[in-house]
């Protein structure tokens, strides 16, 4: 950092290197002394104050941004001073680091990694949100595994040749970071050159991307009987007969028996085999202006809130691929990036008694119980975990809040029902098809907030709706904490959906 520089500050930032910069901006390692949180700050440069206009565009496209896989904008400055943003220091080292450091992946590791690019991009593509072009240096992967991508959205409606731009761009320089002659190397390859346009009518689109790379995570997920596809010698991948006219296969008929065999194996076990009915589908909320528990209004995207709460049998299905995945060493793949150390497995409290009584449609803890009953017994990362794995998330408590209103004139009319299969009449269904929001079992969130009843104190783990136990407030109950850790029997969670589909 120059000497002129040092001991400089933005506000409650401290600014301590210069790291780089663009056209318009110097970019800085910061603190936000506050929090003692390490950030990153961009800077309009002073001989760029003519473009501030387009600098502040970019930083609002940015900030609109909501996905947990993009780096966030904190907070955005502009007066007579300075004009400048602060933005999320993402952990580890970029991708493009790796690969100067000679580093390789394994196949599965790749494609879960491309597989979490491709849902960041089809989020970005699904808003119509234009971004800067995507490269390896933009690409981040921290000690944990976990991948996130830069925030590289830019003003402006995006171009219809941004995705193809950026499929065609990782599936050339991504291919130095494939783990020769391993498991699945063959078949990661494959779907490389599928992105760069080779041996097809046109380059994969994002969604086949995503796709195939689900598919090869679970075909390693354990060893696959030979493959005898006439698509590529060996590879399990077949192109088809013309991308522009069929979507791509991923398997000829020696893969499909792959496949099918390899879904037998993953069946969980016996005593977690529970037999399920058909569950309600998930409802879709509109974008647009909502309440919020807090009485106030917040605009919102379009999302889809699951029906129901997770099930037993749902959640079941999770702890037997966990068990599968174990195998290789890969049970914390869905593991959220802040879970501690210390924390291993996701099975709720008392599971083996839980699931059992679900299965023999039985009684745990002097209650009946089935396989569609809602699983309670999880902390925070279990359901965070769960929801990685169903390619979903938590629900805020602003969307859910915003669910269970539709229809309602008084949320608080809404009478709290027992805890019981979801298939169930209930008394509180909502008019759209939302069961157990008022009681049932109290649900998890997805992020802190604060107690309106303090609102300058700590930031705590919001636990929303009642339950079976404590329906005093039915769907107006709220409790906060800072314990992600806890567990209860009448603690569950229920997941929201891209407005797009699950």
């Amino acid at each position: 950092m120059d000497s002129d520089t040092a001991d400089r500050h933005l506000g409650e930032y401290e600014l301590r290197e210069r790291v780089g910069g663009g056209e318009l901006s110097d970019c800085w390692l910061a603190e936000q002394v506050s929090v003692r949180r390490p950030v990153l700050i961009d800077v309009l440069r002073a001989d760029r104050a003519d473009r501030r206009d387009e600098f502040l565009a970019d930083v609002r496209a940015k900030a609109a941004v909501d996905h947990p896989l993009v780096g966030s904008v904190y907070e955005a400055v502009d007066d007579d001073l300075e004009c400048f943003y602060a933005h999320e220091l993402l952990p580890g080292a970029s991708f493009e680091e790796r690969r100067r450091a000679g580093e390789r992946f394994q196949p599965v590791r790749l494609a879960h990694y491309l597989r979490r690019v491709s849902e960041a991009n089809l989020h970005l593509e699904g808003r119509g949100q234009s971004a800067a072009e995507l490269g390896l240096e933009s690409i981040l992967l921290d000690e944990q595994g976990v991948v996130r991508l830069r925030n590289l959205v830019v003003a402006g409606v995006r171009g219809d040749g941004e995705s193809a731009r950026d499929v065609v761009r990782l599936g050339g320089v991504l291919r130095e970071l494939v783990a020769e002659g391993q498991p699945g190397a063959t078949r990661m390859m494959t779907v490389l050159s599928w992105m760069r346009g080779e041996g097809v009518a046109r380059p994969i689109k994002w969604k086949e991307v995503r796709d195939f790379c689900e598919q090869i995570e679970q075909q390693l997920a354990e060893p696959l009987p030979p493959v005898m596809s006439a698509g590529g010698a060996g590879t399990g991948l077949a192109p088809g007969r013309g991308l522009g006219a069929k979507k791509l296969t991923l398997l000829g008929v020696g893969g499909l028996l792959g496949i099918v065999l390899l879904a037998l194996k993953i069946r969980p076990e016996k005593e977690e085999d529970l037999v399920s009915v058909a569950l309600p589908e998930p409802v879709t909320i509109a974008e647009g202006v909502h309440p919020t528990p807090d009485g106030t209004a917040e605009r919102l995207r379009a999302f889809r809130m699951a029906a129901h709460e997770v099930t037993i049998a749902q959640y079941a299905e999770f702890l037997g691929t966990l068990k599968v995945l174990a195998k290789d060493g890969r049970q914390g793949i869905f593991d959220h990036e802040s879970q501690p150390a210390g924390k291993s497995g996701h099975v709720p409290d008392d599971w083996s008694a839980l699931h059992g009584a679900a299965n023999a449609r039985g009684q745990w803890q002097g209650r009946a119980l089935t396989p569609d009953s809602p699983v309670v017994g999880v902390d925070w990362w279990d359901a965070a975990a769960y929801a990685e794995w169903k390619q979903a998330r938590l629900p805020s408590q602003e969307e859910w809040f915003a669910a269970v209103s539709q229809g309602l004139a008084d949320v608080s009319s809404l009478k709290p029902g027992p805890w019981q299969p979801v298939t169930m009449a209930t008394p509180d269904r909502t008019p759209t098809g939302l069961l157990g929001m008022a009681g049932s079992v109290a649900e998890w969130t997805r992020r802190p907030a604060a107690n309106p009843n303090n609102p300058l104190g700590q930031r705590l783990w919001v636990i929303i709706g009642g339950s079976f136990l404590n329906p005093g407030g039915g769907a107006l109950a709220r409790e906060w904490t800072e314990d992600r850790g806890l567990r209860r029997p009448d603690l569950g969670f229920r997941l929201v959906y891209d407005a797009g589909g699950e």
